[in-house]
């Protein structure tokens, strides 16, 4: 018997015959997608006082203790871990754990954040108490702001939910991502306002691919010095311009009758003093040059040359050696093909 086409096709692809699950799961996006745009509208005072709290507790010595169970200790593992890798010291504690010994990783430094949904959980219910003992403030994450714990807390955020995206409104599904969300609205907002940059996470990530970059050494991104315009004070602009465009490189670096660095002297030069002086051309290098220019060490990391360019918004940097001979240059450009911006 000859099988019809179509048939064929359903039996290795089953799921083109149930589009109707496409469906159903694009439902369950939607649904959390509205809840965590009704979260995002109900934003206010509370957040701005929970970063405020949790920024003067890491300034006093203290860490962000989250505690939460069952699906919300899940959740709250993730927000403890992207705490803990964007330069907030941060762990998780179990409360069944806590009444049972583990108190005694809390000090009087620490901010609690407590998540449960219901907001009427027995465990966290039972070790709330020991923490406002020790006179902690408490922030609690919750969808229920009249329950017993949001009544305990310091602050409250309110991560309520219209509706789970289960079928049945029973499996916590929006609501857990509702407080994955405000956790990493924390977490990213008290980056910002801690001045947690870019260096900062390759050192907290020493294996991941942005670590491994920025933990390079310079050398390693730099373009050596056969390949950058080498010139002296009395070559002329437009001798030094014939070299950049040889080397396809962005500037020239000048150096003294020593063989040290005296200048640089980039394209971007040439173009603004260009539209000023055109016979600039015929001009010596020593009289348009950057004096005394940006420079790097060599055995630097790539870590440090980026925030030179962040600080100092330059193009090009030039790396040297202890005697501040020039081994290479780092052009911007770079940054970009190592992934580094």
């Amino acid at each position: 018997m000859q099988v019809a086409p179509e048939a064929k096709v359903a039996y290795y692809f089953p799921f083109m015959a149930n589009g109707h699950q496409i469906q159903k799961a694009r439902r369950v996006l939607d649904i959390e997608i509205a809840a965590l745009r009704r979260v995002s509208r109900r934003l206010g005072p509370s957040f701005i006082k929970s970063i405020a709290l949790m920024k003067q507790r890491l300034e006093s010595g203290g860490k962000i203790i989250v505690t939460g169970i069952g699906k919300s200790g899940h959740i709250g593992n993730k927000i403890a871990a992207t705490l803990a890798s964007t330069g907030t010291t941060s762990v998780t504690l179990d409360p069944v754990d806590a009444a049972h010994g583990d108190l005694g990783v809390v000090s009087k430094k620490d901010l609690i954040l407590v998540l449960s949904y219901s907001g009427s959980t027995d465990e966290l219910l039972r070790v709330v108490p020991l923490f406002k003992r020790l006179g902690n403030p408490i922030i609690v994450m919750t969808g229920n702001l009249r329950s017993h714990l949001a009544r305990q807390s310091d602050v409250v955020l309110d991560v309520s939910v219209k509706q789970e995206a289960c079928p049945l409104n029973l499996a916590p599904t929006s609501s857990t991502t509702a407080m994955l969300a405000m956790g990493d609205a924390l977490a990213m907002v008290l980056l910002e306002s801690r001045g947690f940059r870019r260096e900062d996470f390759a050192r907290l990530h020493p294996a991941g691919a942005i670590g491994r970059d920025l933990l390079l050494p310079v050398s390693e991104i730099m373009r050596p010095r056969a390949s950058v315009p080498i010139c002296g004070t009395e070559t002329t602009v437009s001798k030094a311009l014939s070299e950049i465009t040889a080397k396809r490189c962005g500037a020239a670096i000048i150096l003294d009758a020593r063989g040290k660095v005296a200048g640089i002297y980039t394209h971007g030069d040439f173009v603004r003093g260009f539209q000023k002086d055109p016979q600039i051309g015929k001009r010596p290098l020593r009289a348009v040059m950057t004096k005394n220019p940006v420079t790097i060490p060599v055995l630097s990391l790539a870590a440090k040359a980026l925030h030179i360019f962040e600080t100092h918004r330059i193009e090009d940097l030039v790396v040297v050696d202890a005697t501040r001979r020039p081994v290479g240059l780092v052009d911007a450009q770079d940054l970009t093909r190592f992934r580094l911006l």
